[in-house]
């Protein structure tokens, strides 16, 4: 039964951004195999089973929490038991569906390349309100060649040009989980007409998923050099830590580094997190003026697999920088890989790093891969955890607090992303500015009425591997 494969591919991922919505994510994985569906023999679902326990007790960095005995024959998908398994760990917030089954076929394209099948939008929805918006819409996707972007508004979603239903009919009668299902599968081919609100006015358009390729750092607003009243302000937004981000990344350091900019402002609001590597890729890009010797990060596995323990050291790259001061922005969708950055800098930045806009999710653990290749299940188990040069970690509830300085701002949707105006982005300039601002509170509450009704971004119940990784994705 130890027919499996330990991945190095380490990943800080939240299993769907970590938001309020989030607490469906991780129920039930997608994939190939992933959701129980027996495909031979050697696949059937208690030899699948007995997989996922052997890897846990081998790897889970909770073993404590692990139950003596758990009847497999009660669970009737192997996610589902997958759950039953780590229920323990995340009645303590540790593993809050971290842990999950997933397909090793659709985590190995998206983490290459960014690829899926959909519009290629965020959503996000206003409960109280009754209403839902796009918070993000991708380049080469059919959502922004139809002329859906940030801000738009959907009012009503429908199969055919016919049957469209109101989305604030949808929400009463099955809150946001009506209206991820009102939008289909990710499934290319399939077409929803959606009734659209927009600053061109009220309009239905007929848009057709399809496949794509998620761009890491967008080619409209990702890197930027903004000017501040005559300060050079470097700007990125960083959409996911997949592979493909690393050449964009460079190029983009690259010209920071040309205009001699040494104040940032980082937008991770909706990063969910994903490869390891890219986060210390981005932790080098910003480690100029940091040794070789300057640790980034501890890495902990539990006491029996304390051989694997490790350290990584900044590693500088030609295109690095040396920032004075960086405002990262963040959100209840900021997580993991994200968050991972923003620790490693805090020790080296104290006072001159903050947290703008409201608190991030609070993930300090990565998972491994253990891979059953011949029913395509991939176990994404929680096996160690990750510490900054001060030994700080261990931050389940967000970094508000962690950090020098924080924050609050509201998530514009008005504005364009990287707009100066843009609230979280004018908030962040304001920090390097020397402005005096509103903390963000460990719990995440704001005092400003304008925080307290904001639109959050949904996830399905059933995941894609895109969908764990790009918060709010469809």
């Amino acid at each position: 039964m130890r027919n499996f494969w330990l991945g190095l591919m380490f990943l800080l991922s939240a299993c769907g951004g970590g938001g309020s919505s989030g607490s469906t994510a991780g129920t039930g994985a997608t994939g190939t195999t992933g959701t129980g569906t027996q495909t031979s023999s050697s696949c059937s679902l208690r030899m699948r089973q007995d997989f996922v326990l052997a890897a846990l007790q081998d790897n889970y960095l909770f073993p404590e929490t692990l139950p003596a005995s758990l009847d497999p024959a009660q669970f009737s998908t192997l996610s589902s038991y997958v759950d039953g398994l780590t229920a323990t760990a995340r009645s303590q917030r540790r593993d809050r569906f971290f842990t999950f089954v997933t397909s090793i076929a659709d985590e190995n394209a998206f983490f290459a390349s960014g690829s899926s099948a959909g519009f290629g939008i965020r959503v996000s929805t206003d409960a109280t309100a009754g209403k839902t918006f796009v918070s993000e819409a991708f380049e080469g996707a059919p959502a922004l060649a139809a002329g859906i972007d940030r801000g738009t508004e959907i009012v009503a979603i429908g199969d055919t040009p016919s049957n469209l239903r109101n989305v604030s009919d949808i929400i009463v009668a099955q809150g946001a989980g009506g209206v991820s299902a009102a939008l289909g599968p990710s499934t290319a081919g399939l077409a929803r007409t959606l009734r659209i609100t927009d600053s061109s006015g009220t309009r239905d358009v007929t848009v057709t998923k399809a496949n794509y390729d998620l761009i890491p750092v967008s080619s409209r607003y990702g890197a930027q050099v903004i000017d501040d009243g005559g300060r050079k302000v470097a700007y990125l937004n960083l959409r996911t830590f997949i592979s493909s981000a690393d050449p964009q990344l460079r190029t983009a350091f690259d010209q920071f580094r040309a205009q001699g900019v040494t104040d940032f402002v980082i937008d991770f609001r909706y990063n969910g997190g994903g490869l390891v590597s890219i986060a210390e890729l981005i932790g080098d890009l910003l480690g100029a003026n940091r040794s070789t010797s300057d640790v980034f990060a501890f890495r902990t596995f539990k006491p029996e697999k304390s051989s694997q323990n490790s350290t990584r050291r900044f590693a500088p790259k030609p295109q690095s920088v040396a920032p004075v001061r960086i405002a990262f922005i963040t959100t209840g969708a900021t997580a993991s890989a994200s968050e991972l950055v923003i620790n490693s800098m805090s020790p080296y930045l104290g006072a001159n790093e903050a947290l703008i806009g409201s608190n991030s999710f609070g993930k300090p653990v990565g998972q491994i891969a253990v891979d059953r290749a011949a029913c395509d299940d991939r176990l994404r188990v929680v096996a160690f955890s990750e510490q900054n040069a001060a030994n700080a970690g261990f931050y389940y509830d967000g970094l508000a607090g962690r950090v020098g300085a924080s924050c609050a701002a509201g998530d514009d949707l008005k504005h364009p992303l990287g707009d100066p105006q843009e609230a979280s982005v004018r908030q962040a300039l304001d920090f390097i500015a020397g402005k005096s601002c509103t903390p963000i509170t460990a719990s995440g509450a704001q005092t400003s009425q304008s925080l307290r009704s904001v639109p959050e971004l949904m996830t399905p119940s059933n995941p894609t591997t895109a969908q764990r990784e790009v918060p709010g994705l469809f």
